[in-house]
């Protein structure tokens, strides 16, 4: 499968995957999400925000509600009008701009920057770290970039080859591989849905603490810390691995 592989991010991040990965999703996630964001980003009043790879600005139309100066960037055009959709109806106001997160358009511009729901390992390491060098630009001095990804760990001890999804008679299935040789996890994506079928391919690098850590730090970064789902400090059966790095 790894041989033959292509990552088509318009096959996997569509209404598809809004549709399954809404039961995940779940309005009360959103909120834990958002309340985990401002108190370890500490957001006051008046900074300003990049949500990076936002999706169908789950996170970055909350952010708005509370006030806050939000923009959201993502490459996928269906995403960002969904999320311009759920601002206007909930008067919320949000910059929503289509873009790769490997070539940013902004310089010294934000306080705070959140990358978030494991939208961080999609190429290969250099444009990995391509990323991590463009949201350093973006932040202002004294600016944090946190970034919200699967804890390696739980990803070894859990890990399921074939996963199905149901949902009102329609099924999504997921074939994954775990390759040693890249740290990646590669996975094909079946959907069968009201009669049709389609097919999808992604792959997600993983990371232990360590070894994100000193990414950062070699991108600039002075100081990165380590959290769990609730905020808790970082530990080898965290449910998630968060990271917040200053400049």
């Amino acid at each position: 499968m790894i041989a033959n592989f292509t990552f088509n991010d318009q096959s996997v991040f569509e209404d598809d995957y809004l549709y399954f990965y809404d039961m995940l999703l779940t309005p009360e996630r959103s909120q834990h999400q958002v309340e985990l964001i401002c108190r370890l980003l500490d957001i006051q009043v008046g900074m300003t925000i990049l949500d990076l790879a936002c999706g169908h600005g789950r996170i970055a139309n909350r952010l708005a509600a509370r006030g806050y100066n939000v923009t959201g960037l993502d490459i996928t055009a269906f995403f960002l009008e969904k999320a311009r959709q759920d601002a206007a109806s909930n008067g919320v106001k949000v910059e929503y701009l289509q873009g790769d997160m490997r070539s940013l358009p902004f310089s010294d511009r934000f306080n705070c920057i959140i990358n978030c729901f494991t939208a961080f390992g999609y190429f290969d390491d250099n444009e990995n770290r391509s990323v991590l060098t463009e949201a350093y630009r973006a932040l202002k001095v004294g600016g944090k970039l946190l970034i919200d990804i699967q804890n390696f760990s739980r990803v070894l001890q859990e890990f399921t080859p074939e996963l199905i999804t149901e949902r009102e008679g329609n099924y999504m299935l997921g074939r994954s591989r775990y390759d040693a040789l890249t740290n990646r996890i590669y996975t094909e994506r079946i959907i069968i849905r009201d009669g049709q079928v389609r097919r999808g391919q992604y792959f997600v690098r993983n990371f232990t603490f360590p070894e994100i850590r000193d990414w950062l730090l070699q991108t600039g970064f002075s100081e990165v810390e380590g959290y769990g789902y609730d905020g808790e400090p970082f530990a080898l059966d965290s449910r998630r691995m968060i990271l917040v790095a200053s400049k």
